[in-house]
């Protein structure tokens, strides 16, 4: 604002000089500084609208999870599996409140856990407002339901609840402290003592939120074992298939919907100009951007998985192109804000064939995750960390993380091979962090008998023997009938 401030001292020449000029100078500038102030609350107005509307579109991608849950089981454990999704939310606003935020964004504090904002104390600063405790809130509990689908149609109630505070409250806010906090050791918002000179670039979280989910929900789904029937006698894996793909398209498009507040409002906000005022450039562009190089990451993952699927399998496969789809999305998040839309292309054309490798992997290992999401959000998360550290582009970068004009930028854009080394360190350490404290967290749970259900509960399904009932009439043995008598 000093540049535009307005002097009586300066302007009092300009209108004579004489008494009466001293009164109108002081009078002017008065009614500059009000206006200047308004316009400074207009600002924030917008910005704190924006920051909320994307919460609002982040949050709602819990209503795209539970579709996707509930159509990717069978019918026996859909409320089961939609329960845990509201469960999600729930828990993880309530711990999140009282301990995750002040973790993750207590500053000041040190390089490895925040502590301040306990409970919202001290709330809203000039460091942050409600609405940032909100956005960041829904980005925890999408961690949360990553690992839900991993564990599902085989785990007790009260184990989603353990899992649920701990990963909501201690592990995700740890990880999101130490990459989007300014005092995070691995954040590219430092000050000083940037990791190998640039910190990591993860925008909108393909390690801080994919990977955290996958590798809490790799643990679960390892130390449970398979479902029941997921596996032949001789290893060979037996298809499990969902009882709805209604739901899972359902919840597919919710989540595409979604993900244009989880990718563009990670800016957190919009009136920003790049350079001169008054330019048409500016930070409302790059969240266009932004909005598009997501679309075109999650458009090719979805086509070359329909195609890669074509081959491997002679089918157009409904549910593989979905969880292609969110493969994509999966990757681009990390990266999506400083690489140009061609590159997003190839992020989700790489996306597609790294969760086709991981599943087809996953069989082999006699691995079961009912959703993928494990290879889903660890595989293609994993893969947008490393894009992001190929693809980054220079202006962007400067752009969206201003003041290091030497920022190490993408390795195949000619930026050197820091930011890749800085990006090989948040995947180790995320992959350590997570496997010490929800690996433990879930033998803990197996030990003390509160991991996994009976094997007669999970013949006659969750619904039933936990919810008091199924979801609808509906009898498995449908799927199996013809539509129509092929004779005819």
């Amino acid at each position: 604002m000093a540049a535009n401030a307005c002097s009586a001292t300066d302007l009092h020449p300009l209108l004579g000089g004489d008494g009466n000029a001293t009164a109108a100078a002081e009078y002017i500038c008065g009614r500059f500084e009000a206006i200047s102030n308004k316009f400074v609350d207009i600002t924030y107005a917008v910005d704190s609208t924006y920051l909320l509307f994307s919460a609002y579109l982040v949050f709602a991608m819990q209503l795209g999870f539970a579709m996707l849950c509930a159509g990717s089981v069978r019918a026996k454990n859909t409320m089961n599996i939609m329960l845990t999704n509201v469960l999600d939310a729930a828990t993880g606003g309530i711990f999140f409140y009282v301990f995750g935020f002040a973790f993750a964004f207590g500053v000041p504090s040190n390089g490895f856990i925040g502590k301040h904002f306990f409970g919202l104390d001290q709330f809203p600063s000039p460091s942050f407002d409600y609405g940032y405790f909100l956005f960041q809130w829904a980005f925890a509990i999408a961690a949360a339901g990553i690992t839900s689908g991993s564990i599902a149609e085989r785990t007790q109630f009260v184990a989603y609840l353990i899992y649920s505070s701990v990963l909501t409250g201690l592990v995700y806010p740890i990880v999101a402290h130490w990459f989007w906090c300014s005092d995070g050791w691995g954040s590219a918002a430092r000050e000083e003592g940037l990791l190998f000179g640039s910190g990591v670039i993860d925008f909108a979280g393909s390690g801080v939120v994919h990977l955290v989910g996958a590798i809490a929900g790799f643990w679960g789904a390892l130390i449970e074992g398979p479902r029941i029937g997921r596996f032949d006698h001789n290893g060979k894996a037996v298809p499990m298939k969902g009882h709805s793909g209604t739901l899972v398209v359902l919840g597919t498009f919710l989540l595409w919907f979604g993900w244009y507040g989880f990718n563009p409002g990670s800016f957190l906000n919009i009136l920003k100009a790049y350079g001169e005022n008054g330019s048409y450039y500016g930070q409302w562009s790059a969240v266009g951007r932004t909005a598009v190089t997501t679309t075109l990451a999650g458009c090719s993952a979805a086509l070359t998985t329909l195609f890669g699927k074509r081959i491997q399998t002679g089918h157009w496969d409904l549910t593989h192109v979905c969880n292609g789809l969110l493969g994509g999305f999966a990757a681009i998040t990390g990266g999506c804000a400083v690489v140009d839309p061609w590159a997003a292309i190839i992020c989700g054309f790489v996306a597609a064939w790294v969760l086709i490798g991981f599943n087809l992997l996953a069989e082999k290992l006699k691995y079961d995750d009912p959703l993928e999401a494990a290879q889903l959000h660890g595989g293609c998360g994993t893969w947008g960390i490393v894009f992001t550290a190929l693809f980054a582009k220079k202006k962007y970068l400067n752009e969206v993380y201003p003041g290091l004009p030497n920022r190490p930028y993408g390795l195949l854009m000619g930026g050197g091979g820091r930011l890749l080394a800085a990006h090989v360190v948040q995947i180790l350490s995320i992959i350590g962090w997570v496997s010490v404290t929800m690996g433990t967290v879930f033998f803990v749970l197996l030990k003390l008998d509160l991991l996994r259900i009976s094997r007669d509960e999970e013949m006659a399904g969750l619904d039933l023997t936990s919810h008091g009932g199924m979801a609808y009439d509906y009898d498995e043995k449908d799927d199996r009938k013809p539509a129509f008598d092929a004779t005819v």
